[in-house]
């Protein structure tokens, strides 16, 4: 026999798919889907005394190796593959009663998991709004005359989580002064100007900017002013 590809199971037993017709050489049922070597001859699955055990199919690790625990008895199937010359696990046989019990735990796993989810999103959704809420503070005391509800737009536009935008950069996470200036200055360019409309006519970013530039200041000026209706 070629050289397998990974070790067959502790318990020795290996069952095969074999590439060509093959037929029990104690019963001549045949051809075979699925067989044992015993002294170089083949067996059908009821000869070998393995006909009781259900194929699971390779791909899940966990329930593979969890209906391996449950089970009493099982066997590792493999197949030839002419390419690489060697036989390549396909599955394994367990027990139905042992597959059914490694199920239930996986499901087990994956409710727990699902759970595990819902808490960290809802925790993540805490953290968002609180730290949305400290970037609005941090607005309003840079930019005292900005309205409280504009800044909590800003705030909430530039710490969106997943956004890529400066309230999700490290100095945006730090609320580090230049950050939060950057996120009043992106605002205030795209709602207060005529930015977005001398982009989409063509004009180029840099002297879109410029030509704004004037406006930008302005609006920046009132809301540093202390005093100013928020």
């Amino acid at each position: 026999m070629a050289r397998l590809a990974t070790p067959p199971h502790r318990t020795g037993l290996l069952v095969i798919q074999p590439l060509r017709r093959r037929y029990c050489a104690e019963c001549q049922a045949g051809p075979l889907a699925l067989l044992v070597l015993e002294e170089g001859a083949p067996r059908c699955l009821d000869c070998a005394d393995l006909a009781h055990l259900v194929f699971l199919p390779r791909g899940d690790t966990a329930l593979t190796r969890r209906s391996r625990e449950e089970s009493g008895l099982s066997a590792v199937v493999v197949r030839f593959n002419r390419r690489k010359s060697r036989y390549e696990r396909q599955g394994v046989l367990v027990e139905e009663a042992g597959l059914a019990r490694a199920e239930q735990r996986c499901l087990a796993d994956a409710e727990a998991r699902r759970r595990r989810r819902i808490r960290d999103a809802r925790r993540r959704s805490a953290e968002d709004v609180r730290f949305a809420e400290a970037f609005a503070a941090e607005i309003r005391r840079l930019f005292p005359g900005c309205p409280a509800e504009r800044a909590r737009e800003i705030a909430g536009h530039a710490s969106a989580r997943g956004s890529g935008r400066v309230g999700r950069s490290a100095a945006g996470r730090a609320l580090s002064e230049g950050a939060v200036v950057s996120a009043v200055v992106a605002s205030v360019r795209h709602v207060d100007t005529p930015y977005d409309q001398l982009l989409m006519s063509g004009v180029a970013r840099h002297e879109a900017r410029r030509r704004i530039g004037a406006a930008v200041e302005d609006v920046l000026l009132g809301w540093r002013a202390e005093g100013a209706v928020g």
